[in-house]
């Protein structure tokens, strides 16, 4: 398995335990949490359950719907002799009898998958849940109990932070999170897909690090051809993924869609204030619940910009997946099945380049920071945008270092099929970024200009102006 190497030991010395654990395992939809339970424990389950999604299904009949296929997961399992339960103590009834049957030297490895699909309108389904482990599971020492869900907010709300009878019963909670560049490279090899680090570095731009994307790519394809296949050919893979993705998660999802189309429009993103304004949604605890949902889902991030109040945040959109498929399957809406190789050249690409791996970077900012030497130092980043006047240019900064050892890096993000030439031009820019940033830091703060690039830098009379230049073997490593 590539990556997942700590989370799949958390999960073994839960399995070697002398006590019943209970752990939460959540993350992004498609990112790889089912296939990490099923690879640790290999067959090796009492249980295996998954909740029936309630996407495009008549909702008047959901619980009755979820109670008969957790019950036909129990008969599969090789519960016999009993009837579909009525409600979920009823089903939770049947678990323990399928538990019980089992050899009492053996851990019971019970696994459910995407438990928030099973919540439905007045089911009751969390309190016969806590009944289960609270009043049973829990007192016993053999039950290992798993659940999976892609609805984040709902495992935190209900799981992780729950203020009632689950309350600090999770024994462990395990956030799954996209690959990272280097273990995108990885699985790619793994798989016996043969890319350059450049082509891996297009490939985070446009799926995001998500596995369950990454294995649709063709090993006989190119990266262009695999891109074409993915999403602009007839009937692709792909190309009705973002309403498939939100539908599966939210129980209404045209708001949470509006959010995230607003956010993808403006790489900064904007204030809650804007985003009530520009979609509609009152300012008010649903704006609120729907900020939280994204954020836990790994859509969105609030951060706050460089200069601004802090009691002013801004929310922007973090998901590279999301961004490109609004920007080329939405907004352009493309009819030519050979898109990305009629156009590996054009400005509108190159111009999407730019901007994806800008997002690249702001998602590995722990890899810069160790490359830049300074893990262990206690950093601000943020990112910065300042308005021109009649004597003064504006000036837009992506990412901003701030360290607590008295040096800011500034970072100027370019993605170049070569390595990059400093102009005369574009080194007088520099200079007026560092000099206003200056402007607005404590004297004892020195600025470093860092480029994060794809190739190096070009030596010229102009390369002095950068302090450090990382390039994607650094961002790989």
């Amino acid at each position: 398995m590539v990556g997942r190497i700590n989370e799949q030991q958390q999960l073994l010395k839960l399995y070697n335990s002398k006590e019943s654990e209970f752990v939460a395992v959540y993350g992004r939809r498609r990112v790889g949490k089912t296939y990490l339970i099923k690879e640790t424990f290999k067959g090796n389950f009492t249980f295996w359950h998954t909740g029936l999604s309630p996407y495009d299904r008549d909702k008047s009949n959901l619980l009755q719907d979820q109670l008969i296929t957790f019950h036909n997961s129990l008969s599969a399992y090789g519960l016999k002799g009993s009837r579909p339960p009525k409600s979920w103590i009823e089903a939770f009834s049947l678990l323990k009898k399928l538990i019980t049957s089992r050899p009492e030297s053996e851990k019971k490895v019970v696994f459910i998958d995407e438990l928030p699909w099973m919540d439905t309108p007045r089911s009751r389904f969390v309190p016969a849940l806590e009944n289960f482990w609270n009043g049973w599971a829990a007192t016993r020492d053999d039950v290992l109990l798993i659940v999976c869900g892609s609805a984040t907010s709902w495992m935190e709300d209900n799981l992780i932070n729950n203020k009632g009878g689950l309350y600090g019963r999770l024994t462990q909670k395990i956030h799954l999170s996209p690959f990272t560049l280097s273990e995108c490279r990885s699985f790619f090899a793994e798989r016996g897909i043969k890319m350059s680090l450049y082509d891996v570095a297009q490939s985070y731009m446009v799926l995001g690090g998500i596995p369950y994307y990454m294995k649709m790519f063709d090993s006989n394809l190119s990266f262009a051809q695999n891109i074409d296949e993915l999403f602009f050919i007839k009937d692709a893979k792909l190309n009705d993924e973002f309403d498939l993705l939100f539908g599966s998660l939210f129980i209404n999802p045209e708001q949470y869609k509006s959010i995230v189309r607003l956010l993808a429009g403006r790489h900064c993103g904007y204030t809650r204030e804007e985003i009530s304004k520009r979609t509609g949604i009152q300012n008010g605890g649903n704006l609120t619940k729907q900020l939280k949902a994204l954020i836990a889902s790994n859509f969105i991030e609030k951060y706050i910009p460089f200069g601004v109040d802090r009691k002013k945040p801004y929310y922007r959109l973090c998901d590279s997946f999301c961004r490109f498929w609004l920007y080329f399957l939405e907004r352009k809406q493309i009819s030519d099945k050979h898109f990305w190789m009629n156009n590996i050249n054009s400005p509108s690409l190159n111009v999407w380049r730019g901007h994806a791996f800008e997002e690249l970077c702001l998602n590995h900012i722990d890899t810069i920071k160790k490359a830049l030497g300074v893990s262990g130092v206690n950093t601000y980043e943020s990112q910065w945008s300042v308005c021109g006047d009649d004597e003064k240019d504006g000036t837009q900064i992506d990412l901003i270092i701030d360290r607590a050892d008295n040096v800011v890096n500034l970072c100027e993000m370019k993605f170049y099929n070569e390595e990059f030439r400093v102009t005369k031009d574009y080194s007088k820019k520099l200079m007026h970024r560092i000099n206003l940033l200056q402007e607005r830091l404590p004297r004892r703060k020195v600025v470093h200009l860092t480029l994060v690039t794809t190739e190096g830098l070009f030596s010229n009379e102009y390369q002095g102006v950068f302090q450090k230049v990382l390039t994607l073997g650094d961002l790989a490593q």
